[in-house]
């Protein structure tokens, strides 16, 4: 039968597909697999003012939020349902109070700890995706000028619909090398359809620029940020900026099914698999069109394995739409 249940996160190392390493890490055993891309990482977030983690520190091993040791995990619920109370009280305060210093678990969160488990992985590039509010902070430009010259990353920028002067800030990230723009309604508290949204969608299509969405309610935010990440907020978007590429980040959260839904009427919506269970990563590739599915994993929340192992187990013996999903898909729409 089937494992799906490990008593801790290292224990699936023992799949097939993977091996043990050093320490805690995990190894990718199989090298048929890859390239991937995995489009749905974070570096040290902050919100309100600029990063004060230095991004690239390499002295401690990372402290993912959900640990890889002493947890539970099963591939069959949406992730966040493995978190103890204990991790989620340690990781709202790691990203509220600690967000204003290079403190936390955070400090691991750097680019030598991602690149690390990349190349365990045979990742070979990872999507780095910042989050700002319309004032203090400018998180995206930092992220862009850091990761500047970084062939492993694909940087994102971060434009909020509120801020002063979005097209000037879209040029200015555009000329550090954004590939793309976040979106995050919970975080940013702006409902996707809003109007400025909606403005803000015509602009990156406009500059080639797709967007990424936190998409669908997760469970564990608060509830404004529940209410204004329901799926059923996003059709506008997709119906009225027909030429943006929209990525439904964590393909709709909770109610993938609507998101699943929409990819179906709109060749513009992409789905990301990040944080999905592995039935429901089947179904996606079931029914979604298989060149508008992507590989995800929201690194540093999860480690990147685990996503990993749900998508190889959802292909085995289907190597065409492995390879599409853990890359072909991604660098076709990176244009890479």
């Amino acid at each position: 039968m089937e494992t799906t249940v490990f008593r801790e996160g290292l224990e699936i190392a023992g799949l097939p597909y993977f091996k043990r390493l050093d320490g805690d890490r995990i190894g990718l055993a199989d090298p048929s697999v890859g390239p991937i891309i995995d489009v749905h990482t974070h570096l040290a977030m902050a919100y309100i003012r600029p990063l004060s983690v230095d991004l690239h520190r390499a002295d401690a091993p990372t402290e993912h939020y959900l640990p890889m040791r002493g947890r539970r995990i099963d591939l069959e619920v949406y992730i966040n349902r493995n978190f103890t109370p204990q991790d989620l009280k340690s990781m709202k305060r790691d990203l509220t109070l600690m967000s204003l210093t290079a403190k936390g678990m955070r400090r691991t969160h750097t680019i030598p700890n991602l690149c690390r488990e990349m190349a365990d992985l045979g990742i070979a590039k990872s999507v780095s995706l910042p989050i700002d509010y319309p004032v203090l902070s400018d998180n995206a430009v930092v992220t862009l000028e850091t990761l500047k010259g970084r062939k492993e990353f694909i940087a994102f920028g971060s434009v909020h619909p509120y801020a002063r002067e979005v097209e000037k800030k879209l040029d200015r990230q555009l000329a550090l090398g954004a590939r793309g723009i976040k979106v995050h309604p919970a975080v940013q508290a702006v409902r996707p359809d809003n109007r400025r949204c909606l403005r803000l969608y015509r602009l990156c299509a406009e500059r080639g620029l797709p967007v990424m969405f936190h998409c669908g309610p997760v469970g564990i935010e608060p509830r404004l940020g529940r209410y204004l990440s329901q799926v059923v907020f996003y059709e506008k978007a997709l119906a009225e900026s027909p030429e943006t590429l929209f990525v439904l980040g964590h393909s709709g959260a909770l109610q993938m099914e609507k998101a699943l839904e929409y990819t179906k009427g709109y060749p513009n919506a992409y789905l990301d698999l990040a944080c999905q269970s592995l039935s429901h990563v089947r179904t996606i590739l079931r029914e979604a069109d298989p060149d508008r599915v992507l590989f995800g994993t929201d690194w540093p929340f999860y480690h990147q394995a685990i996503g990993l192992a749900k998508v190889l187990m959802a292909t085995e013996g289907n190597r065409e739409l492995r390879g599409k999903v853990l890359y072909g898909n991604a660098a076709r729409l990176f244009r890479l």
